[in-house]
């Protein structure tokens, strides 16, 4: 079979046929949906707007697909949930990270159900995972980065009560999620963190707008805790575990940002050769250039190399291997590729590849953000070296 940068799935059934479905599901439903609403990368998203796609999506199979079978889910590998990851994006749909359940849904709590009371699961989980609820993670402050423990909000016991006071930044899901797990230090301790479940309506809490980060996408927000007085029974896992509960799962997810980083390499390479193809120059097709073989073959490369790094270290970890140091590089070559290749397009493209609201732009401005957010290329670099030396 001639190579190709779709990849097809042959070897495995049911990989293949979910992404089959999946294509449909995005090309067919989810494409149209957005078109008739005139739903851009940039368009302030609604409640309502999301919970279409949610319930969709759980019709299909596709919401919290990845989550164990007693959580609803088809137990996916994590090389099974990359291929998936990957065809969303590079589909080109603004919701693509509604599908799965990933802004603010199932594979946010996926990972701190093991941690969860009977109570806090049924209360606040299992809603999530039926896409009745959404939550958000809320952990990073303006001093307090990749260097967590300067963290300044603080959670003090009083009776029977929590109370938070401080401020979260850059929360994804924020601005439409029901409740927030908030990792806060213990009032009067230097290196005790806690997590806790926090409803958004709770006195004391108040959801404000985040920065837009250059991407124009309006999915973030901050929280303001002020006197915010939370019942003590919603202490996530134990006290002192909040560091564990709110970045403990860093490894595999700076392993599945990959797949998505890829796909929307992927799609800038579909319209730069889409592009070239119609786009005429002296006469002749843009694509008949060597200089553009030269951009079109170096994109392919690039996201071909990343891939494979992706789904051998996605396979590694499904072995139950530790890829600490292979997701570092993972994350580390995909953000620099799939920026390498936006780069290229936005070339390709010329003026159109710069007019603001181009998808081209858009994707050179989302991949950007990628070098810094879920881990700088510099603090990659820095892990890697401290697992090998």
């Amino acid at each position: 079979m001639p190579f190709t940068l779709e990849p097809s799935y042959d070897d495995t059934p049911r990989l293949q046929d979910l992404v089959l479905r999946l294509r449909a599901y995005l090309r067919d439903e989810l494409l149209p949906y957005e078109r008739e609403r005139g739903i851009t990368a940039e368009t302030r998203l609604d409640r309502s707007t999301l919970e279409h796609v949610w319930r969709r999506s759980a019709e299909l199979g596709f919401y919290g697909i990845s989550l164990p079978r007693d959580l609803g889910g088809q137990g996916l590998s994590f090389f099974e949930l990359c291929a998936l990851k990957e065809e969303l994006t590079a589909s080109g749909a603004v919701l693509s990270h509604s599908v799965l359940g990933d802004m603010g849904g199932p594979l946010r709590v996926g990972a701190i159900v093991k941690y969860a009371t009977e109570e806090q699961r049924n209360r606040y989980l299992m809603p999530v995972v039926r896409g009745e609820r959404a939550c958000c993670f809320s952990i990073t402050e303006e001093d307090a980065g990749s260097d967590v423990r300067r963290m300044a909000t603080t959670a003090a016991l009083d009776g029977d009560s929590y109370v938070l006071d401080g401020k979260k930044v850059f929360s994804s899901a924020a601005p439409f999620a029901d409740f927030a797990v908030v990792v806060a230090r213990m009032a009067g301790e230097e290196e005790a963190y806690s997590a806790f479940l926090v409803d958004l309506d709770t006195p004391g809490c108040t959801v404000l707008d985040g920065e837009v980060p250059m991407s124009g996408q309006q999915m973030e927000g901050d929280l303001l805790f002020e006197n915010c007085r939370i019942p003590a029974t919603n202490l996530l896992g134990e006290i002192g575990q909040g560091l564990r509960i709110g970045i403990g799962r860093i490894t595999l997810n700076r392993l599945l940002h990959c797949p998505s980083l890829i796909g929307a390499a992927r799609r800038a390479w579909d319209l730069s050769v889409e592009y070239a193809m119609n786009r005429v120059v002296f006469g002749q097709p843009l694509l008949s250039h060597q200089a553009i073989h030269h951009k079109i073959a170096e994109m392919a490369t690039e996201i071909y190399a990343a891939r494979s790094m992706v789904m051998a270290t996605a396979a590694r970890a499904d072995r139950g291997d530790n890829i600490s140091v292979e997701a570092n590089m993972c994350k580390l070559f995909t953000s620099e590729a799939s920026f390498r290749v936006a780069d290229q397009a936005v070339q390709i493209h010329g003026k159109a590849g710069l007019t603001r609201g181009h998808e081209v732009e858009q994707i050179f401005r989302t991949l950007r953000m990628f070098r810094i957010v879920t881990g700088t290329t510099e603090i990659h670099k820095n892990a890697i070296a401290k697992g090998l030396i």
